[in-house]
């Protein structure tokens, strides 16, 4: 399983773990998996297309999976994701 971190605003849907685990061939296939586990994640992840919504990044490993294969890039157990909700302001 890759373990997953996630960002504090996200943690009330993970019951305020700051890592969870799931499973999944592909960096898409994870992330729906969190979402069954922990529903309502895939609203905050993923657009009206399914894709990543573009104020979510998304790191295998420290490098962004947009530079890779985006949600296909294939995931190993001992992998980790990172997700950073992008920050806004002025």
């Amino acid at each position: 399983m890759a373990t997953i971190r996630i960002p504090t605003p996200m943690r009330t849907l993970t019951g305020n773990k700051s890592e969870v685990q799931a499973t999944g061939a592909t960096v898409g296939e994870v992330l729906r998996d969190l979402e069954a586990r922990y529903p309502g994640m895939g609203a905050r992840l993923f657009d009206d297309k399914g894709g990543v919504r573009r104020y979510v990044n998304v790191f295998l490993n420290d490098e962004d999976v947009r530079a890779l294969k985006a949600l296909e890039t294939p995931v190993k157990d001992a992998d980790r994701i990172t997700l950073i909700p992008a920050m806004a302001g002025g």
